[in-house]
């Protein structure tokens, strides 16, 4: 290994095997109530609980330590309309005249269609961006790597994150999505990934039978 600058490796908590294991099945009991919501309440959020969450998925592993991803957080009323009305059109192609049957088959069981009330309910937006280029410093434009890959990684610890602190979500890739970048003022060169919805679960909100199953464990990993 070549040589460069290190600090020691001391930061994880000394368990014994029982407490691992404890603390893995109530890690997977907590996130296993995780629901995918398309119904939310208007009331706020503490901007703080956004903010802790985005510096928790900004801890990611990632290429380079590039950190390749910004999260553009959109709150006015005015943006989400324009991203609602920009979203459910391109949503009215892809139900219309884009999807395959097969494709519209395996969504039927979700109950989904072009109609997104969500994009303007939920208090806050969250466009997530893969940077091409950056790097680690402020106008940087180096080469990222594994952007993809480290971006995926970020959404997932946000997810968790925000779900930690009890609010619902929602992915939302509408198709294409390159006016997000116009909306949300950021650089031709970012590539939007996802939409994340957050806020407060509506009192009666309700979640697709079809969405509780997941695969078992024998289904989703192999030991070799």
């Amino acid at each position: 290994m070549k040589p460069h600058d290190t600090l020691p490796y001391t930061d994880l908590p000394d368990y014994n095997d029982a407490e691992r294991v404890a603390r893995a099945h109530a890690f997977y009991e907590a996130l296993k109530t995780r629901r995918t919501c398309r119904y939310f309440a208007p009331d706020p959020v503490p901007r703080e609980v956004i903010e802790q969450a985005i510096l928790a998925a900004g801890t990611a592993p990632n290429g380079a330590n590039h950190q390749p991803w910004h999260f553009a957080v959109i709150t006015s009323a005015e943006k989400k309309a324009a991203l609602r009305a920009a979203a459910e059109e391109e949503e009215r192609a892809f139900y219309e005249q884009k999807a395959s049957d097969e494709w519209l088959d395996a969504l039927a069981p979700l109950g989904t269609d072009a109609d997104k009330p969500f994009l303007e309910i939920a208090p806050y937006l969250i466009v997530i961006f893969g940077q091409r280029k950056g790097g680690m410093y402020p106008n940087e434009k180096k080469q990222n790597y594994y952007v993809n890959e480290s971006v995926g990684i970020a959404t997932g610890m946000l997810i968790t994150a925000l779900h930690d602190a009890g609010l619902a979500t929602l992915t939302h890739t509408p198709n294409p999505m390159k006016f997000l970048n116009t909306l949300c003022e950021r650089p031709s060169d970012e590539k939007p990934m996802m939409v994340l919805v957050v806020g407060k679960a509506a009192k009666d909100a309700t979640v697709p039978a079809h969405a509780v199953h997941k695969k078992p464990l024998d289904q989703i990993s192999s030991w070799l």
